[in-house]
């Protein structure tokens, strides 16, 4: 039933998609986005008018938005397919897998020194931070890194190869140093001295620890950065095993999914180069499972501390990455009750996948591919091959 889900959504020429952020991307709902930036006060009843709007009023109709596609949902697809291609060595899978990559071939950010994606759309982050939908960024370049490098483990085609090798000139090059010194680094978010933030670094030390296989000769200076990076992350993690989402902003967060996305790029750059990470990995999964999951729905909850308010009571997401961290992780008792909770709260009779239940239990959000059917997907089809 599960590989059903995945072939259902995935084998398809277009993955374009409605987005809970659609509202965001409108002109009004940017204007009084960077309106509550700038003034919480003033853009706070308009925020949540415009919220509640869209969460209950046009949640299903979608009046005024459109569907588009997204970088990281065709790179997650495509990993997707290929691992079911790995296991079945059903020529489907690899052939639409394809379809998928060559989307994300044709659709890279233009204009910078190699290959790199971003959201593809216009993102307002705060009153003084705007990202054009050309931006790209180092929490979605791994994705598509990881599909052209499953790829190219299958095909052998040089052309990948190419493409994959100039992915370390956009991270030598184009993300930015934030700070650096013997023993720690970070780098930027985007293409610009932006910001610190928790994840982005694991993702920057997870596509060096990919690209390691592809440069022999820079062996010693890969590691060293990874080294760094990872360095780095240690150093943020707090006593109780915890990341805050940008160490250094007074009003920050600790959420779900983006907890188990610094464990994940942890354990799986340790796959590729020893970190000796089990201590940090296992103080924050412990702490992920200790401070998350809600004991009565087996479901994880979106944060443990938080600086929002929200309509939402659980996100796919979340409990998405979670699953795909417990896979890694091995832990089995964690696999079957979070996949069959899933199962339970997110899905409909028409085998339809929610991306959110409400405060009230009710699933919102049905069929986003981005957030976060796709995320659920890609964790499916490793459940498949684990």
């Amino acid at each position: 039933m599960k590989v059903e889900y995945i072939k259902n959504y995935l084998l398809s020429e277009s993955l374009a998609t409605y987005d809970p952020y659609d509202v965001w991307k409108t002109s009004w709902g940017a204007k009084i986005k960077q309106l509550y930036y700038y003034n919480k006060y003033l853009g706070l009843l308009p925020a949540g008018l415009l919220t509640i709007f869209d969460f209950y009023i046009n949640n299903k109709k979608r009046y005024a938005y459109h569907k588009q596609e997204y970088p990281i949902v065709r790179a997650q697809a495509a990993i997707s397919l290929l691992n079911l291609y790995e296991k079945e060595k059903d020529t489907e899978y690899l052939s639409y897998a394809k379809k998928h990559i060559d989307w994300l071939l044709e659709n890279a950010s233009t204009g910078y020194s190699g290959y790199c994606w971003g959201m593809n759309y216009d993102w307002v982050y705060s009153a003084d931070e705007y990202y054009d939908k050309n931006t790209p960024f180092s929490t979605h370049t791994p994705y598509p890194l990881e599909a052209l490098i499953q790829y190219y483990h299958i095909t052998k085609e040089e052309e990948i190869l190419k493409v994959i090798k100039s992915l370390f000139l956009f991270l030598e090059n184009d993300l930015q140093v934030m700070y650096e010194d013997d023993e720690t680094l970070t780098l930027s978010y985007g293409v610009e001295k932006d910001r610190i933030v928790t994840n982005a670094n694991s993702y920057s030390m997870y596509m060096y620890a990919l690209l390691l296989e592809f440069f022999p000769e820079k062996q010693v200076y890969i590691k060293r950065k990874i080294s760094k990076l990872y360095n780095f992350i240690c150093s943020v993690q707090q006593e109780n095993g915890s990341w805050l989402y940008s160490p250094y902003e007074e009003d920050t967060f600790i959420d779900c999914f983006h907890s188990a996305i610094v464990l994940k790029n942890i354990i799986k750059s340790n796959i590729l180069v020893n970190l000796n990470s089990q201590s940090v990995v296992e103080q924050g999964y412990e702490y992920i499972l200790n401070n998350f999951m809600d004991r009565e729905y087996k479901l994880c909850k979106r944060f443990s501390v938080s600086n929002k308010m929200s309509l939402i009571k659980f996100d796919l997401y979340d409990n998405a990455e979670v699953l795909n961290l417990a896979i890694l992780q091995e832990d089995e008792t964690t696999i079957v009750e979070l996949s069959s909770a899933i199962e339970k709260y997110f899905v409909n009779e028409k085998e339809e996948i929610a991306s959110t239940l409400d405060l009230f239990n009710y699933q919102k959000n049905f069929n986003h591919l981005r957030w976060a059917v796709v995320p659920y997907l890609n964790t499916l089809s490793k459940l498949e091959v684990h």
